[in-house]
Order: C-alpha cells, then sequence, then structure tokens
C-alpha cells in the first residue's frame, strides 16, 4: 500500500470539511467560479503536502487557501492592469443556497463585508471553519493572540454593525 486513502476516505473528509474552505475562498476570491478553483487548488497541494492522504487539520488547507488566494490575486491585479479590464465582483452569496432564512444570510454577509478583511477572516475561520486560535494563528501566520484579540474586535464590530441595523 503507497499510503494513500481511499476514494471513500476523501469523500467522507471532503463531505466534513469542504463547505468550510469553500466559505473562506468565496471571500478571497472575486468569484464563485475562483472560489471553486482555488479551494480545489488548495485541497490538492495540501493532499501533496501530506504524500496523498487528507491533510492530517483543516489548517494546513486554510493556510494553503490564504496563501493561495495572496498570489491569486496579485496574478489577477497584474493581468487586470496590463488588459485595462475591470474583473467583475462576486454577486454570490458566500453562504450556503440552501439556508432557509435567506433575509438573514444577507444581512450577516452584509455585515460580514463591512468589517476589515483581517476580522472577517478570523471570524470566518474561528466561526465556521470551527478553528481553535493556535490554528488560525498557523493558518493565518499570525500570534494566537493577536487571532483571539481579531476575533475579538471582529464580534464587537458585528454587534455594533447589528445594532445599527436592528434599531
Amino acid at each position: 500500500m503507497d499510503g494513500r486513502q481511499t476514494d471513500a476516505e476523501w469523500r467522507e473528509w471532503l463531505d466534513h470539511h469542504a463547505a468550510k474552505f469553500l466559505l473562506f475562498a468565496r471571500q478571497k476570491a472575486r468569484s464563485e467560479a475562483d472560489a471553486q478553483d482555488l479551494m480545489q487548488e488548495a485541497i490538492i497541494e495540501a493532499a501533496e503536502r501530506s504524500g496523498g492522504r487528507t491533510p492530517p487539520a483543516p489548517a494546513l488547507v486554510f493556510a494553503t487557501l490564504h496563501r493561495r488566494a495572496i498570489d491569486w490575486a496579485r496574478r489577477q491585479d497584474r493581468r487586470a492592469a496590463r488588459e485595462f479590464a475591470v474583473l467583475e465582483t462576486a454577486a454570490e452569496c458566500w453562504f450556503d443556497t440552501g439556508v432557509e432564512d435567506r433575509e438573514r444570510a444577507r444581512l450577516i454577509q452584509g455585515a460580514m463585508e463591512k468589517l476589515p478583511e483581517i476580522y472577517r477572516e478570523v471570524v470566518t475561520l474561528k466561526i465556521w471553519g470551527e478553528l481553535t486560535f493556535i490554528e488560525i494563528a498557523q493558518a493565518l501566520s499570525i500570534p494566537a493572540t493577536t487571532a483571539a484579540s481579531r476575533y475579538r474586535y471582529g464580534l464587537q464590530g458585528l454587534r455594533k454593525l447589528a445594532k445599527e441595523v436592528f434599531t
């Protein structure tokens, strides 16, 4: 046996983690298709680093997504400058389209979009990515205390935005 996992094991791992990865990728990419491509590339890279096995921790995939998103954005910006083209912004919802309360999802997305990216990515990784502050720190290459502070400030920002919307 070469250490690789079966298709069933991969499917189970993807079923458990793919939505989390896609949510994070949607925030980094400019379209749904780009987010899916970014996620797929990050999973493949993380699997290769893990010797063909499922990555041992989701933080590895989030870190790869974060890195690849930065590289991807730089490439896209250079291309846009060369072509003098305005890239299309993502119009799709970050959240699963199966959400029953679409209005609530729209309000949450709007509030999340208003948060500075440094807070938004930590809140996303903590709440939807289900990562610990140590895992977030590894994924974003920041100290764990910084991740915790950004999470706290992000939640404070969301509370403030919620008060504005609902009062």
